[in-house]
C-alpha cells in the first residue's frame, strides 16, 4: 500500500482536477516512450528469463484459447499465474477484474516481482496496471497514465478508458 497517510491522499484528491472526459484522456495518452517490440509476450513465454529477473508471478490479461496461452501447467510451481480472459474490445467489461488484479499485483510485489502482460501490451495489461496504481497507490487516472508513460507507451481502448474513468470517479467519491 502507498506509504503516505490517508489524510495526504484525501487532501490530494480534494485539490486534484476533476476526472477528464474520455476524449481528453485519449489526448493525454498520445506520446510516451515507445518500444520497438513488446518484451511482455516474449518474456511471458521464457521461464528462464522470468527466473533470472526474479519474477515469481504472472498476470496474463489475455488468458484463454483465443488469446495468449499460459496457465499453471505451463509455469509449473516456479511461477504463480493469474489469468484474466479479457478481449481487447471496447464492449468488453474489464472492470470486474480491476480490484482482484490490483490485489494480486500488490500481494506479488510484497514478496517478489510480477509481470503483467497481454498480447500487445498497450491496452488490456496497461488498463489493469492503471487500475492497480489508482486502487493501491491512490493515483488519479491522469497521474497513473503519466506515471506509466514515463516508462512505456500505452493506449487502452476507448471502452477501457470509460471504465477507468468510472473507477477514478468512484475512488474520488469514496476518498472524500
Amino acid at each position: 500500500m502507498y506509504k503516505g497517510t490517508m489524510n495526504n491522499v484525501k487532501e490530494n484528491r480534494a485539490i486534484s482536477p476533476p476526472t477528464p472526459f474520455v476524449k481528453d484522456l485519449a489526448k493525454v495518452l498520445y506520446g510516451g516512450k515507445r518500444f520497438v517490440y513488446d518484451f511482455a509476450i516474449d518474456m511471458a513465454n521464457d521461464r528462464y528469463s522470468l527466473w533470472k529477473l526474479g519474477i515469481t508471478h504472472v498476470l496474463n490479461a489475455a488468458h484463454g484459447r483465443m488469446h495468449c496461452q499460459g496457465s499453471h501447467s505451463f509455469y509449473g510451481s516456479t511461477v504463480d499465474y493469474y489469468g484474466v480472459p479479457a478481449d481487447d474490445s471496447p464492449s468488453f467489461d474489464l472492470s470486474p477484474y480491476f480490484f482482484p488484479s490490483a490485489e494480486y499485483i500488490q500481494k506479488a510485489l510484497d514478496t517478489a516481482g510480477v509481470l503483467v502482460h497481454c498480447a500487445v501490451g498497450v491496452s488490456r495489461s496497461a488498463s489493469l496496471v492503471l487500475a492497480y496504481l489508482m486502487i493501491c497507490h491512490h493515483y488519479t487516472l491522469i497521474e497513473a497514465i503519466n506515471k506509466i508513460k514515463e516508462h512505456r507507451w500505452i493506449f487502452p481502448n476507448i471502452g477501457f478508458l470509460k471504465q477507468l474513468r468510472a473507477l477514478d470517479l468512484k475512488l474520488r467519491k469514496t476518498s472524500s
